[in-house]
C-alpha cells in the first residue's frame, strides 16, 4: 500500500494526501475533523490527546490520569 511508506509522527498529513491525491483536500478534511490547524504543535500533540480520550472514555477516568506512548499511541494510567 502506497500510504504505508508516510508512518510516524508528524506523518498524517502525507499519508491522507497520498490517499486523495490532493494536500489541499486532506488539509481540508482534518480541519473539519478539528485535527489540524494552521498553528498546530504537531499531530503528535494531537495523537496524545486522543488516544488520552479514547482510555478515558472506556475507563470513565479523566483523561489528565493517562500519559501518552508515542510508540504504541496509546494512553496508560499514571504511576503505572
Amino acid at each position: 500500500m502506497a500510504t504505508m511508506a508516510h508512518r510516524g509522527k508528524n506523518k498524517l498529513v502525507k499519508r491522507l494526501t497520498a490517499q486523495v491525491k490532493s494536500k489541499t483536500l486532506a488539509e481540508n478534511i482534518l480541519k473539519k475533523r478539528n485535527l489540524f490547524t494552521e498553528l498546530s504543535e504537531g499531530f503528535e500533540a494531537l495523537a496524545s490527546e486522543r488516544a488520552k480520550d479514547r482510555a478515558a472514555k472506556k475507563s470513565g477516568k479523566s483523561p489528565k490520569a493517562y500519559k501518552y506512548n508515542p510508540k504504541t499511541n496509546t494512553a496508560t494510567l499514571k504511576g503505572k
